[in-house]
């Protein structure tokens, strides 16, 4: 062969580490039905800014891997054999203290929703949600917020409302450690803060609802940028950290007006 007509071809450079680039959010998956789980873990893998540190089918075998892998996230289903997934996440909680429990489940009962978040859960989201928003809830849970399927909204003020708003409060603050104080008080309807502009008001009647961004850009012909916009200065001037607490304090004025 002509050495003119040869390719050069340098060995590969090994990547130099950025010390400003974020570590991954890890996660323990814990689903007994092996082929979602597996599909799960490999839809997660797809995201760098994810990575699947272990899985586990049923409650005890997560017991026993969380104080090893120490996740950040444990994304966990409610229906598991033996231990249901609400009745473990006290003893998740315990035994790694620092993971934040993520639920993903088919069941959209209320009772299952507000005992997961009583219990300790960072989130509780439906099988159904988009896989895009499904890794951004991971990452919302894994920096300590909490984290409701938008379809879920109104099953979950239902249940506050049921145990009166100081306990909602209480439920929405989900712990982020075992000594965790308690949580600050929702305002009073109408009392305090800054005035919602008109278009604040719309989109808080549309939270309250239990519509998701997306929603509530189609209802109110808006963009969705803009929505998450008047959605963060809600929360600023309510004096709220998430759009549930917004969702119960709306409710809470509507039945006091």
């Amino acid at each position: 062969m002509n050495r003119s007509s040869q390719l050069s071809v340098s060995p590969p450079t090994a990547a130099v580490p950025d010390a400003t680039q974020q570590q991954p959010v890890t996660l323990l998956v814990v689903d007994d039905h092996t082929l979602f789980r597996r599909g799960l873990i490999a839809l997660l893998g797809q995201d760098a800014g994810l990575q699947v540190v272990g899985e586990a089918g049923d409650a005890a075998e997560a017991l026993r891997l969380a104080p090893q892998l120490q996740p950040q996230v444990i994304l966990m289903d409610n229906h598991l054999p033996g231990v249901m997934g609400v009745d473990a996440i006290r003893g998740l909680r315990e035994v790694a203290p620092a993971s934040r429990v993520l639920m993903l489940t088919v069941s959209e009962d209320a009772q299952d929703l507000a005992a997961a978040l009583r219990n300790g859960a960072q989130g509780y989201l439906l099988k159904t949600i988009d896989g895009d928003l499904l890794a951004e809830a991971i990452r919302r849970a894994a920096r300590g917020e909490p984290v409701v399927s938008p379809e879920l909204m109104g099953k979950l003020v239902a249940a506050f409302q049921s145990q009166g708003v100081a306990e909602a409060a209480a439920l929405m603050a989900t712990p982020t450690t075992a000594s965790a104080t308690a949580p600050a008080p929702l305002p009073e309807p109408g009392g305090g803060g800054a005035p919602l502009s008109p278009r604040e008001e719309d989109v808080l009647r549309e939270i309250a609802r239990g519509a998701s961004n997306k929603e509530i850009a189609r209802t109110l012909d808006i963009a969705e940028t803009t929505v998450k916009i008047h959605v963060q200065h809600i929360l600023r001037k309510l004096g709220l950290s998430s759009r549930v607490q917004a969702a119960v304090y709306a409710s809470d004025r509507q039945r006091t007006e």
